[in-house]
């Protein structure tokens, strides 16, 4: 099949809590929440380069992946998520209320964006967010939408480490990749990445 030569849009955010995560467990939540209207999202790596310099030159170089960091950019968070994510609650009148005590809950993050060629989905395994900046503005000339931002991060699970899977149409697992946790198919332990490596973006 043929292969992308560009990427371009985002579309098909799709949230899975993580109902629990303890040593070499970790349970996401079955459905789904979809977080529609999404408009950006940008992610840059973390990580630290280490470099061991020798006769005059740097001899060896290592990369730690530790992840991303960045910005999610939506229409407007759902109710659904301010309070299965964000930890709000909603009282018996429908008034969505935030609380110092609130714990927001870690999650993982699928979502695709298109090709020349064709889509790929991306899932993030372990995302944590912090709050959204509350802006509103006049209504002007025209009316200009407001869009809410996530901080995320995107680290490694403690389970096996792993950071970022994406698939292309037309593979296995592409149809039901919204479904669930897409889980990998690898052969054994050897080709998972190790701890200074991680996958790439």
């Amino acid at each position: 099949m043929a292969e992308n030569k560009v990427k371009f849009g985002l579309s098909n955010v799709h949230i899975f809590k993580i109902e629990n995560e303890s040593g070499e467990e970790i349970e996401y939540a079955s459905k789904a929440i979809r977080l529609p209207g999404a408009v950006n999202l940008s992610l840059s790596i973390e990580g630290e380069e280490n470099t061991f310099y020798a006769d005059d030159i740097p001899y060896f170089q290592m990369y730690a992946n530790n992840g991303y960091s960045g910005d999610l950019e939506i229409a407007l968070l759902t109710e659904e998520f301010l309070t299965e994510i964000m930890g709000q609650r909603k009282d018996k009148n429908g008034a969505i209320v935030e609380s110092a005590d609130d714990i927001i809950a870690p999650f993982a993050m699928s979502f695709e964006f298109q090709g020349d060629a064709r889509r790929t989905r991306n899932i993030l395994y372990k995302v944590v967010a912090s709050r959204p900046n509350d802006e509103h503005a006049t209504i002007a000339e025209s009316k200009e939408p407001q869009t809410e931002t996530l901080s995320i991060k995107a680290v490694p699970r403690s389970t096996d480490r792993l950071v970022k899977a994406r698939i292309q149409e037309g593979n296995t697992g592409y149809d039901t990749f919204y479904d669930s946790v897409y889980e990998p198919s690898l052969d054994d332990e050897s080709d998972l990445p190790d701890e200074d490596e991680g996958l790439g973006a």
